[in-house]
């Protein structure tokens, strides 16, 4: 473990100072912010810039609306509520199916349609949102996850962070959702983040609550052999995410559907450190080196220097 600031500095962990001043406060103008903080003027940039998304089902903006819903479902037997201004995975409802007139969470918990009603006036008054203001709520298609990673996860969709500066993908890992999040890809909550080796798309090293992990907690699985496909499309998807907002310094979530591949979730103009945590290595090092590349590169050059410069072993491998 990393106890002291000296042990940080010389891995080239970066803090929220640094990355507030240096990276977002440089390289985020203020002004493109609401392009990702909000979630659907995000979903209908993407759909313009022909980058997949979930499918978008319908958008309550009013407590009129509410008693629409019902309407609204027909014909999906699975869906996600999330806020359009939320943040940290707060607000979100994932219904597996509908059985009559209950709805069916992962857990196997049952709502009431008067309980996902209840949840979207909730979103509607800003009880999750950015600063409490009034929100929208999004309806979104179920994801279908790619079944190579079952086994990874528990009652969750697992979802890949990278983080992209200036258009170079810099450091991924993937978020395993536990019996501890509540089946949420949150590590603050329990989920297992595996950093992911940016050149091949393996699994180089796991951990849950800072502490090192080799196998999920619930699964029993170990993870020295996830490994993520369509890499090289995943990357190109996040490298894209640079030109699409304009912002330099940015977190991609993204999701692996069976049926559409690698799809956009949304993206975060201040992405959290613990990345680093999840690879075992600080970010600073690959940014200072990406600071010295010209301007200009198209994304599909900017990915494969990214693959060739930060390449990874795995540390799961040393004890598998």
């Amino acid at each position: 473990m990393w106890t002291t600031p000296a042990r940080l500095h010389a891995k080239g962990i970066i803090g929220m100072n640094r990355r507030n001043i240096r990276y977002i406060g440089r390289y985020n103008n203020r002004r493109l912010y609401p392009l990702v903080d909000d979630k659907l003027k995000t979903k209908l940039l993407a759909q313009e810039y022909g980058i997949t998304t979930p499918a978008l089902i319908g958008t309550v903006t009013t407590q009129f609306g509410v008693k629409h819903i019902l309407a609204m479902l027909v014909g999906h037997q699975g869906f996600v509520i999330k806020p359009a201004k939320g943040s940290g995975g707060k607000g979100i409802l994932v219904i597996e199916r509908i059985d009559g007139d209950r709805y069916v969470k992962p857990s196997g918990a049952q709502l009431t349609l008067g309980d996902v009603e209840r949840h979207v006036s909730n979103i509607l008054s800003g009880l999750y949102s950015l600063g409490g203001s009034p929100d929208v709520a999004l309806i979104e298609a179920l994801i279908n996850f790619d079944e190579s990673f079952s086994e990874y996860t528990y009652e969750g969709v697992p979802d890949i962070r990278v983080i992209v500066f200036k258009g170079y993908p810099v450091m991924a890992m993937m978020r395993l959702s536990t019996a501890a999040s509540d089946g949420k890809a949150n590590l603050h909550q329990g989920a297992v983040g595996v950093g992911i080796d940016i050149a091949s798309g393996t699994a180089i090293r796991g951990v849950q609550f800072d502490r090192r992990r080799h196998d999920h907690p619930d699964t029993g699985h170990e993870l020295a052999s996830l490994r993520i496909s369509d890499w090289a499309t995943l990357l190109r998807l996040a490298a894209g995410c640079f030109e699409m907002t304009g912002l330099g310094y940015l977190g991609t979530d993204m999701v692996l559907d069976r049926d559409h591949g690698p799809m956009l979730l949304e993206l975060n103009a201040r992405p959290g450190l613990a990345i680093q945590m999840a690879n075992g290595e600080g970010l600073r090092s690959r940014l200072d080196l990406i600071e010295r590349q010209p301007e200009g590169v198209a994304p599909e050059e900017r990915v494969a220097f990214s693959q060739h410069h930060f390449a990874r072993s795995s540390e799961l491998l040393e004890t598998a």
